[in-house]
């Protein structure tokens, strides 16, 4: 699906899993935008009909595309994911809030290509299943902890436990709220994408 206008391009060419508006999306395309990345988003895949990344990727002209079980009733959704990536010859595929786990037809398919982002510090208790989003916030108010952070990873067959790429920190402050915490993780994480992916491109 490689188009002749392509051809020149010899950035590495990066695949989005997402399921609902994509900030991470945004803040990669944003970062190729300004120069900060050699590289291009060659196409976005969602597991949602109603994704917010769809219509902001066909904003950029960029290829996009749902697979769920409703559009593909009995068959394997890894593996029509896994085979679209590779149609657009995808060197990176970066997971932006993408709520399904990965199962191993896409693993082998792109072995330490896939990246996720996780809004704590990792390895710590709250990784794994469940946690995601304001539930890993509300968690570590709860526990009274004194930092979080962002931690940038390959995906492995388990949740939140594959190669860590990099993490930063933050300290919370002593009123500090889940929505407070999750704005901050939220900057933050923008910083550690693009670092993230100056560090693979590199």
């Amino acid at each position: 699906m490689i188009e002749e206008s392509e051809i020149l391009f010899t950035g590495k060419r990066i695949g989005i899993l997402a399921s609902y508006n994509g900030s991470g999306f945004e803040t990669i395309q944003k970062a190729i935008g300004e120069k900060k990345l050699d590289a291009k988003i060659v196409v976005v895949i969602s597991n949602n009909t109603n994704a917010g990344v769809l219509q902001k990727a066909e904003s950029y002209d960029i290829p996009n595309f749902i697979i769920n079980d409703k559009r593909y009733p009995g068959q394997n959704i890894d593996d029509k994911c896994a085979r679209l990536l590779k149609d657009f010859d995808c060197d990176y595929v970066f997971l932006s809030g993408f709520m399904k786990k990965i199962e191993s037809s896409l693993l082998n398919t792109f072995p330490n290509k896939i990246i996720n982002t996780h809004p704590a510090l990792l390895p710590s208790a709250y990784g794994g299943k469940g946690m995601y989003g304001k539930f890993v916030h509300e968690a570590i108010i709860k526990n009274g902890e004194k930092k979080s952070g962002v931690t940038i990873h390959y995906v492995n067959e388990v949740y939140d436990e594959g190669e860590i790429i990099l993490t930063k920190e933050l300290e919370l402050d002593a009123n500090e709220t889940v929505d407070s915490l999750e704005n901050k993780i939220k900057e933050l994480e923008k910083d550690a994408i693009v670092e993230a992916f100056e560090k693979l491109l590199a």
